[in-house]
């Protein structure tokens, strides 16, 4: 009995270790920048914020879309204060999180905050060159041409 103890023990040591590993530790860190299409607090026992973002790279271009995960309510709070307008959210990704107790992706959104529009041309504008001045016109002719008949061709 004592020996099964001590096993599960380990075996619950090396679960905690590894979930504080995979939430501490993150695998990459960067930025995304979008308009925010869906945000909501969800799950049944362990609820969390997903959120999905819309990143358009120009105008009438089909927008890529960015799933995330919030774990802090400062955080989702800033999202839902800028909602309608275009966001960069900064992420930490964090792989092989054992459970979706902590969220159901693996981005991690750390801080947002709204970005400056920039005006954005529909399209490139084309400027055609002048067109070129038309040729004179050529002069009319002082003699009549012959007729095919005064030619001798008959």
């Amino acid at each position: 009995m004592r020996a099964f103890l001590i096993f599960l023990g380990l075996v619950i040591a090396a679960i905690v270790g590894w979930v504080w590993l995979t939430l501490t530790w993150s695998y990459s860190e960067g930025e995304r920048a979008g308009y925010v299409q869906k945000f909501s607090h969800k799950g049944w026992l362990c609820k969390t914020w997903e959120g999905e973002i819309a990143m358009v790279t120009m105008p009438g271009a089909i927008p890529d879309r960015f799933q995330f995960t919030v774990r802090d309510d400062a955080v989702a709070a800033q999202i839902n204060a800028l909602a309608g307008k275009r966001v960069v959210l900064a992420y930490e990704q964090h792989k092989f999180v054992p459970t979706a107790c902590f969220g159901e992706t693996e981005y991690f959104v750390t801080a947002a905050r709204a970005l400056e529009e920039q005006p954005v041309s529909p399209a490139p504008v084309v400027v055609a060159p002048p067109p070129a001045p038309a040729a004179p016109a050529p002069a009319a002719p002082t003699t009549a041409p012959a007729s095919p008949t005064s030619a001798g061709y008959q």
